[in-house]
């Protein structure tokens, strides 16, 4: 018997606990969301292996991430996008991987950020080590990894205390006791970056609401784009490389019949100020678009895709990446890239 009470006694005391948590995380406006880590991308990753040449797939960084909304897409082709882009990274890895390591011959739109897309070609370099980590642990991933992360699906849809989100909005123990500042110790340089986006099992990421309409939170990311711009005063781009490796790819993607169609999202404010002086049109945008020899689509080049304004300068909001996509996606549908049954049109490669 009081065996059988102290384990009530813990029960109880355990779900009083969680419970607790759950809501003074709750009270500081932490809402449930999906960790868009290694395994979500892996599962979309997989579905390339059975996908066919009507399919598209969408890799970049996070413009493409956050601009090209999967739902619209869908709407207007029939057809859902997979989605490979992540945040903060290269496309040329992600490419590499789908025309080396696959029979996908179907269409793939590529995001180019100048800034990463020309970075470097060394696959440890910060651009490029996120997207070979995820290609490796796709490779590599047991059975037990994927069924833990399907048991964990339902308890990161219901609560917001599991999060895996680090740094500033992280909540978990490592990412709380890394924010204690002791004594002299040196604080971080970088402003805090908050998280400004949510993402769904579709791996469709959108911009948060607070973001487009606060203008505050929204200058807090701001700050964390210049801070970038700051430290990268040095940086020296890989042009010939990067286009190189780039276009080697395109060329045996082209062969077995795939198709490639380049996209520039939006970038408003200082960072599209930055990005035009040290990343001239001409010398980056241009030079890769003669090189590849594929349709490619710059936001500038449009009446109906330029004057979108980014709130943190470098993505859109929630309902302008709809009114976006479906722009887009209405372009690729007139210029024949792609028809409304998901049938992939044959393009014309020069």
């Amino acid at each position: 018997m009081n065996l059988k009470k102290s384990l009530i006694i813990a029960v109880v005391g355990c779900l009083l606990g969680v419970t607790s948590w759950e809501l003074y995380w709750r009270s500081q406006g932490f809402m449930a969301d999906l960790d868009d880590d290694d395994n979500l991308w892996a599962i979309h990753r997989a579905t390339v292996e059975e996908a066919t040449e009507d399919d598209v797939i969408l890799i970049g960084s996070s413009r493409v991430y956050f601009d090209l909304q999967l739902d619209k897409w869908e709407d207007q082709t029939g057809r859902r996008p997979i989605q490979l882009a992540i945040e903060g990274t290269s496309p040329l890895y992600a490419f590499d991987d789908l025309v080396n390591n696959t029979n996908f011959n179907g269409t793939i739109v590529v995001g180019v950020t100048e800034s990463l897309f020309f970075s470097t070609v060394f696959p440890e370099a910060s651009p490029n080590e996120k997207i070979n980590k995820r290609i490796k642990y796709y490779k590599d991933r047991t059975y037990a990894d994927r069924l833990n992360h399907s048991l964990s699906i339902p308890i990161q849809n219901s609560m917001a205390f599991v999060s895996d989100v680090s740094g500033v909005d992280g909540i978990k123990l490592k990412s709380l006791l890394d924010e204690v500042k002791i004594g002299e110790r040196v604080p971080d340089p970088m402003p805090p970056f908050h998280v400004f986006s949510s993402v769904d099992e579709s791996r469709n990421l959108r911009m948060t609401a607070r973001t487009a309409t606060d203008t505050a939170f929204a200058g807090t990311i701001k700050k964390v784009w210049m801070f970038f711009r700051s430290a990268s005063a040095n940086f020296k781009p890989e042009k010939e490389a990067t286009t190189r490796f780039f276009v080697e790819n395109v060329n045996k993607f082209k062969e077995r019949g795939g198709k490639v169609i380049l996209i520039r999202c939006p970038s408003t404010g200082d960072v599209r100020g930055f990005e035009k002086k040290v990343f001239p049109r001409e010398e980056y945008w241009d030079w890769l678009v003669e090189k590849s020899d594929v349709p490619a689509y710059h936001f500038e080049d449009y009446e109906s895709l330029k004057n979108y304004d980014c709130p943190e300068w470098s993505h859109l909001s929630a309902e302008d990446a709809d009114s976006f996509t479906q722009t887009f996606v209405g372009l690729l549908l007139s210029d024949g890239h792609i028809s409304k049954s998901g049938q992939i049109d044959q393009l014309t490669n020069n």
